[in-house]
């Protein structure tokens, strides 16, 4: 039976973040057990294993993988922001030396590695196999297991930004980690799959120090708990947020803000949760 795994529910940079000597980081600091690794997902059937978005922590995120048994059979891109697609530069000869790896990514995506240095050493020597991706159009992992990417609203400095849909024989999966806004029809999405893991980037407005909100605009999940809460109990439930900032309080669940999502029956996305697909 194909597994989902959580393998991260930071933002791009984790927890603690580079440069963060405030409370929110200084207890990750001194014990790294109390971080987190950054946003990832791990779809594991057997011995293979796919990972949606390569992170700068690939390599405990493979590890995490590795352990049950099961080799890197591909990668699913996101987008072209740093904590979703450098980790890839663990697969080149500096690094794992990896093989053919089926890297799927959408047009834009695709054309920021195979035209850039060093992304494109990684496609010349073989390390990586491009795969170009089309919005709506199913990427066939396995017999009865899928991954749909949908093209979210995100900035798009570089490239087009998607989610996936992750459907397996018994369970469905939306993941969205980064979104700009929430679009009519969200809801529908959400109501249709299983588990919906969305963009907790930020708790309220304007949290992050010294960052003007309209250069990183991401939905605040009190504006989403607003938002969903028009949805009926049983499909909140489905909702859990991920991709959480450092500044995020509910990073850590005994939080007034954890309690807070929890009270309006949505949760947060656990770092080494798996479940059945």
């Amino acid at each position: 039976m194909p597994e989902l795994h959580i393998l991260g529910i930071a933002q791009d940079a984790g927890h603690p973040h580079v440069g963060c000597r405030r409370p929110c980081c200084l207890p990750a600091w001194s014990h790294p057990a109390a971080g987190h690794l950054v946003s990832c997902l791990g779809i594991r059937d057997g011995e293979r294993a796919w990972l949606v978005d390569a992170t700068p922590d690939l390599p405990a995120q493979l590890n995490t993988l590795e352990a049950l048994g099961a080799s890197l059979a591909g990668v699913l891109l996101t987008h072209g922001h740093i904590g979703h697609y450098t980790g890839l530069m663990h697969l080149g000869r500096e690094g794992l030396g990896a093989v053919g790896v089926p890297v799927h990514a959408m047009p834009k995506m695709h054309r920021l590695l195979i035209d850039n240095a060093p992304w494109e050493q990684l496609a010349r020597l073989g390390n990586i196999a491009l795969r170009v991706a089309s919005a709506g159009e199913e990427i066939r992992l396995s017999e009865g297991l899928t991954a749909t990417p949908l093209l979210v609203p995100h900035r798009a400095e570089y490239t087009e930004t998607v989610g996936y849909r992750i459907v397996g024989p018994s369970r469905s999966v939306l993941y969205i980690p980064d979104v700009d806004v929430w679009w009519p029809g969200i809801e529908a999405l959400i109501e249709s799959v299983d588990l919906a893991l969305l963009d907790g980037t930020f708790f309220t407005p304007g949290e992050a120090p010294g960052r003007d909100p309209s250069e990183v605009p991401h939905p605040p999940i009190t504006t989403s708990l607003e938002r969903f809460s028009t949805l009926p109990a049983a499909i909140r439930t489905r909702i859990r947020f991920i991709h959480l900032n450092h500044s995020n309080p509910a990073l850590d669940p005994s939080s007034e803000a954890a309690a807070h999502i929890r009270a309006a029956g949505m949760g947060l996305a656990a770092e080494g949760e798996s479940l059945s697909l």
